[in-house]
């Protein structure tokens, strides 16, 4: 299954008619990645261009839908190889049936066959590097590669651009660093309802006056859940509560492990693990302090800009993409990755802000996601990695328009 970029050569696009694109990703679950691949899909249905996405399907496809954009179900999340290599048939009739210009990949199971399938079909290829994956046999950095194989790469943060460039073959001028961006309209401390805010307290049981310390994360040990539930131990006192929030997704034991851990360190009634939580807005109004414990460096962080929307201060690990969302002593704190103690001594100093300092770390925190992290900002410069290759296409083959519609 060959995916040298350089042998993926397309027709000049048809100017006559808008692009259709099609976005690949293994399943429309929770997640990062879906959630961009939806924010994309709605963006490209308000261009006037044709959206497709293809995946094994999930529970976001409704709210995909929703957009206009059609779902095309494919088992796109299996690895295995002989699945791999059918779906580069499905693909291609799906190419072919209607009309795509443009394949975007946005996980490496399915860049696998994506890449094949554009290749053979004569379209453009474009890949989002979204983590940077384990990379420690030459099996797995084989399997990675594909993502650096896109004719543009688009990295969600520029400590991915660095990764890519320091292991991979990939020429620097191919890769787009664009942030992943949140919906500010939702994520706005102005439109939150104190019934919300009541409401989601009174289902979390929280005392009255007590300060709150909220991680989001699915319950995976690179979160870091754990190391917040020791730094909280450290505190030695009480007076405080700790709501880990994020579905286990199966991870009965990490979650055992984690409700053992607080019994140990005799802090069980401060932490609550909550689950999922469908207000997020609400829950970010809850908390004093917002932290982003991952032991792993982040490829983007979308809690880190979340929180900073919302007013919150943030407390992230000082590694991988948190360096550049987060602004240390303005928007909020970074600390070294598994430093209980520090990240301990950090929430000690955010809990006990006056008001007045609270008012302009919200202040400088709502600028930075506003300027830098919205979603209209992501989805305008996606939309204009598109119309670059497409017009590359249609001048390298002399076409009449070199500007595919704005």
């Amino acid at each position: 299954m060959s995916t040298d970029p350089d042998r993926i050569t397309s027709p000049a696009w048809e100017t006559t008619r808008e692009p259709t694109i099609l976005q690949v990703l293994p399943a429309l679950e929770t997640g990062g990645v879906e959630r961009g691949t939806i924010d994309i899909a709605g963006a490209i249905k308000a261009a006037g261009w044709r959206p497709l996405v293809a995946s094994s399907g999930g529970s976001m496809v409704h709210e995909l839908e929703r957009t206009g954009a059609r779902h095309i179900e494919l088992p796109l999340h299996s690895k295995n190889p002989y699945v791999m290599r059918l779906n580069i048939a499905r693909l291609k009739e799906l190419i072919a049936a209607e009309g795509v210009d443009l394949l975007h990949a946005r996980s490496r199971a399915p860049a696998h066959s994506a890449i094949a399938a554009a290749r053979q079909s004569n379209i453009r290829f474009v890949t989002t590097f979204h983590a940077t994956y384990n990379f420690s046999t030459p099996p797995k950095r084989w399997y990675n590669s594909v993502m650096a194989k896109g004719e543009r790469v688009i990295a969600i943060s520029n400590a991915l651009k660095e990764h890519i460039t320091g292991h991979y073959d990939v020429n620097p001028a191919r890769i787009k660093v664009i942030h992943r961006g949140i919906d500010l309209e939702r994520f706005d401390p102005l439109k939150v309802s104190a019934e919300r805010v009541i409401q989601l307290s009174r289902q979390w049981r929280l005392p009255d006056g007590v300060p709150v310390v909220l991680l989001p994360g699915r319950l995976t040990g690179w979160k870091g859940q754990s190391i917040l539930i020791e730094a909280l131990a450290q505190l030695g006192h009480k007076q405080i509560r700790c709501l880990l929030v994020g579905s286990d997704q199966g991870r009965t034991g990490y979650r055992r492990y984690l409700e053992d851990l607080s019994r140990r360190l005799d802090v069980e009634s401060v932490i609550h693990i909550v689950g999922d939580c469908l207000d997020m807005p609400a829950a970010y109004m809850l908390a004093d302090v917002v932290v982003s414990a991952s032991t792993d460096p982040e490829g983007f962080g979308r809690v880190m800009v979340e929180a900073q929307a919302m007013g919150r201060p943030i407390i992230a690990s000082d590694h991988g993409a948190s360096r550049e969302i987060v602004r240390h002593g303005t928007t909020g704190w970074l600390f070294p990755p598994g430093d209980m103690r520090m990240l301990s001594e950090r929430i000690a100093h955010v809990i006990r802000l006056d008001e007045e300092h609270r008012h302009r770390i919200a202040d400088e925190a709502i600028r930075n996601a506003q300027e830098n992290f919205s979603k209209d900002k992501m989805c305008s410069e996606t939309l204009g990695v598109y119309r670059e290759i497409l017009n590359e296409r249609v001048a390298a083959a002399g076409g009449v328009s070199e500007n595919v519609a704005a």
